[in-house]
């Protein structure tokens, strides 16, 4: 599993209440409802983890 995929597993945890990413082939553990605030919650923190990550500013 590469860093950014550590990332996202780390943020559906905190935030969806998801164990993993991975597929597992299983409906009641592939499919999840969720209210929006908590997706929200998670784009959110994706961002922010974007950010972070983006040292460099792109040059125009």
């Amino acid at each position: 599993m590469d860093q950014l995929d550590n990332i996202l597993t780390l943020i559906a945890q905190k935030h969806l209440d998801i164990e993993t990413l991975e597929t597992r082939n299983r409906d009641a553990l592939d499919f999840h409802y969720l209210p929006v605030w908590y997706i929200k919650a998670a784009l959110l923190a994706a961002f922010e983890a974007g950010q972070a990550t983006n040292t460099h500013p792109k040059q125009p």
